[in-house]
C-alpha cells in the first residue's frame, strides 16, 4: 500500500471507532449536563449491552446464519431494538433506585455510588459469561473473551482497491450518523428536549415552572442508556470480540471524549469521540501501539490547558 492508501485506511478505521466512542460519550455528557453526575457505570452498561446482543444471537440461532446472507438483517434489526431497550431500561432503574435518592446529598455521594454500580455491572458480566450457552462456550470459562459471530461480510465494497471499506464500516456509518442527527433534533426541537435543556440550565427554576424534574432526568438516563445499547451492538459486530472487563476501556475513552469535546455538549461529545478514534488509529499506524494512550491523554491535557471548557464546551460563568 502507498502512503496515501495507508492514510485513507487508518482514516476509515479511526472514524468508525470514533463514532462508536461518540455514541457512548453522548450518554456521559447528557447525564452530566443535566445533573452534573459523572456516571462511571456507563462503560460497564455498554459491556452488558454487548453480552445481551450475544445472548440474542444464541437464543435465536443467529450464530448459525451464513455471513452476509439475507437472514442477517432481521437479526441485526432485532438486536438494534432489544439491546437499546435493555440498556436504557437498566440505566433508568439505576437512576430510580440509586441516584435519585442522592441528588440532594453532597456531590461525592452519587459519584461513589456510580463507581459501586460499575463494579456491580462488571460482576454481572462475569456471571453472565458463565451462562451454559453455546455462544458463551457453555460457560466453561466465564472470564475469557467471547467471540461474537461474523454477521457482516469483510468483502471490500471498493472492489479491487487496497483500501478496505467493508460492510462493517458501512454499518457503523449507516447506524450512527442518523442516530446522532435524530438525537440533536430531539433535544433542540421537541417539548421533551426543551424540558431537558431547562432542567440542565436551572433545576429549581424548571421545577417552579411545572416541569417534572425527576421524570425528565429519568428520560435522560433512558436515552443515554439506549445510545450505549446501540453502541454495544455496533461495536460487537464491528470488532467480533467482547469480554466482561471491556467496559473500563470503553468508559475511559468515552469519558475522555466527553471532556475533550466539552462535557455537557452533544456536538462536543461527537467531536471528542472522532478525535480519539482518529488519534488511536494514526498512532497505532505511524508511531507504536504502546504510545497510543500517551498520545490520547496528551491531546486531552493540551486542549484543557488552553481551553478548560473543552473544544465546544461553553466557558463556565464565575459568580461574583
Amino acid at each position: 500500500m502507498s502512503g496515501a492508501e495507508i492514510f485513507l485506511q487508518q482514516l476509515i478505521i479511526g472514524l468508525s471507532n470514533g463514532m462508536i466512542i461518540a455514541l457512548i460519550a453522548l450518554g456521559y455528557t447528557m447525564v452530566y449536563g443535566i445533573i452534573e453526575l459523572i456516571n462511571f457505570a456507563h462503560g460497564d452498561l455498554f459491556m452488558l449491552g454487548c453480552f445481551a446482543a450475544l445472548t440474542l444471537m444464541g437464543l435465536f440461532g443467529l450464530d448459525h446464519v451464513a455471513t452476509g446472507s439475507s437472514g442477517v438483517w432481521p437479526g441485526l434489526l432485532l438486536m438494534l431494538i432489544v439491546v437499546p431497550l435493555f440498556c436504557g431500561g437498566l440505566n433508568w432503574v439505576v437512576d430510580r433506585f440509586a441516584y435519585r435518592h442522592l441528588r440532594e446529598s453532597t456531590k461525592l455521594a452519587p459519584l461513589v455510588s456510580a463507581i459501586g454500580v460499575s463494579f456491580v455491572f462488571m460482576n454481572l458480566g462475569l456471571l453472565w459469561g458463565g451462562v451454559p450457552m453455546k455462544v458463551f462456550g457453555f460457560g466453561r470459562a466465564a472470564a475469557a473473551p467471547k467471540d461474537f459471530p461474523e454477521l457482516l461480510s469483510n468483502t471490500n465494497l471498493l472492489g479491487q482497491s487496497t483500501v478496505q471499506f467493508s460492510g462493517k464500516d458501512l454499518m457503523v456509518f449507516v447506524v450512527t450518523l442518523p442516530l446522532m442527527a435524530l438525537l440533536t433534533w430531539y433535544v433542540k426541537s421537541t417539548r421533551a428536549g426543551k424540558a431537558m435543556r431547562a432542567v440542565a440550565q436551572d433545576r429549581l427554576a424548571a421545577q417552579l415552572m411545572g416541569i417534572p424534574v425527576d421524570r425528565v432526568i429519568g428520560q435522560t438516563f433512558l436515552i443515554g442508556g439506549a445510545l450505549a445499547g446501540v453502541a454495544s451492538v455496533v461495536f460487537a459486530i464491528y470488532n467480533n470480540t467482547i469480554y466482561y472487563q471491556m467496559g473500563y476501556r470503553a468508559g475511559i475513552d468515552a469519558f475522555t471524549a466527553a471532556v475533550l469535546g466539552g462535557i455537557g455538549s452533544l456536538p462536543g461529545a461527537v467531536l471528542g469521540g472522532l478525535v480519539i478514534g482518529l488519534a488511536r488509529a494514526f498512532c497505532d499506524q505511524y508511531i507504536e501501539t504502546r504510545w497510543t494512550n500517551v498520545l490520547v491523554f496528551a491531546v486531552l491535557i493540551l486542549v484543557l490547558v488552553f481551553r478548560p471548557s473543552g473544544l465546544l464546551g461553553a466557558p463556565a460563568k464565575e459568580k461574583v
